[in-house]
């Protein structure tokens, strides 16, 4: 495994960030747990989860489904930087509460107990803000921020699905207040087919030293090789997939990009992910297997180069919206 720094601190993280969205609702605990395992065992220590992970009547489950795995012992713990999510509203369905949920301070310190027992450890590694809360002021944000840190129950915080002038107004709060890190890291939706986030959140990311966490690196499965599964009678698409395939537009810029690395011999979701690794300012895309088949695949994309003529042929298929202000303005 290769590892680089986290933004601008001195934590060193692994270049695949271990995502376990699916453990709970697709992946079964004892499988959740193989796979924690066979991810350690290969180098990757850098583990995302979220407190509403798990979802509907099951919000927290993903999280209780790690603590399980940390109380085995093995210094699980220790060896894993581990980062969660705070936001989403945690009571039951259809029973949502006041201050359950966003970025209040009460609902901060509510949150980040409730995860610590969840997850069985005294404290989070990275607790990240898992969307914009556009009713409370980064003031309030940086204090209860502030009394966590100094209580030893979080070390760095990070963002997730902020704008660039999120970022920005978050990291310019935070230094006037003085004694406050900021933000160190943010995930974003960034993939060859989805590029917005080169116009102004990685860029932002860069100029205030946040190490960038892409999600969602194959697009949902639409990069992950989906034709030729279809055509090969493999596990067929749906949802958003399913939709995005029906835009004759959409399926033949898939088709041509599957066939080029039909071309160079090289797997489409690996392709999608050594491609992630080649560009400034990335830290790691998570990856969210739900078999240990599919970490494998994701294990083998870290030792993958990508020549310059395929790179090429990838922004070709796939352009970029080009750099800020320039992809809007003259």
């Amino acid at each position: 495994m290769k590892y680089t720094q986290l933004g601008r601190t001195g934590l060193k993280v692994s270049r695949l960030v271990l995502g376990t969205m699916n453990f709970g609702p697709q992946t079964d605990e004892a499988d959740s747990h193989a796979i924690m395992d066979a991810a350690l065992a290969s180098g990757i220590n850098y583990f995302d989860t979220a407190n509403v992970y798990g979802w509907g009547e099951n919000k927290g489950r993903t999280e209780s489904i790690i603590g399980n795995w940390f109380a085995q012992g093995g210094d699980r713990r220790d060896k894993v930087v581990l980062a969660t999510k705070v936001y989403g509203n945690m009571g039951a369905e259809g029973e949502a509460w006041p201050n359950h949920d966003k970025l209040s301070a009460l609902n901060i310190r509510r949150a980040v107990d409730a995860s610590l027992k969840r997850l069985q450890t005294d404290y989070i590694d990275v607790y990240q803000f898992h969307h914009v809360d556009r009713s409370t002021p980064f003031e309030e944000i940086w204090q209860a921020i502030d009394t966590l840190v100094q209580q030893g129950k979080i070390l760095y915080v990070g963002s997730s699905n902020f704008p660039g002038y999120k970022i920005a107004q978050a990291n310019e709060i935070a230094a006037r207040r003085g004694g406050t890190i900021g933000l160190v890291s943010e995930q974003c939706l960034y993939n060859l087919s989805e590029r917005r986030a080169e116009m102004e959140v990685i860029p932002a990311a860069q100029e205030y030293g946040l190490g960038v966490i892409p999600w969602s690196p194959l697009h949902g499965g639409l990069l992950g090789g989906v034709i030729k599964k279809e055509v090969t009678g493999g596990r067929r698409s749906s949802g958003r997939t399913a939709d995005s395939l029906t835009d004759p537009a959409v399926r033949a810029q898939v088709q041509a990009y599957e066939d080029l690395l039909d071309k160079h011999g090289i797997e489409p979701g690996e392709a999608a992910l050594a491609w992630l690794l080649t560009r400034p300012g990335v830290t790691g895309p998570i990856v969210g297997p739900r078999t240990a088949e599919q970490l494998d695949s994701a294990l083998r994309a870290v030792e993958l180069e990508l020549s310059e003529e395929l790179l090429t042929s990838l922004d070709e298929i796939f352009p970029g919206p080009g750099p800020s202000p320039e992809a809007f303005a003259w």
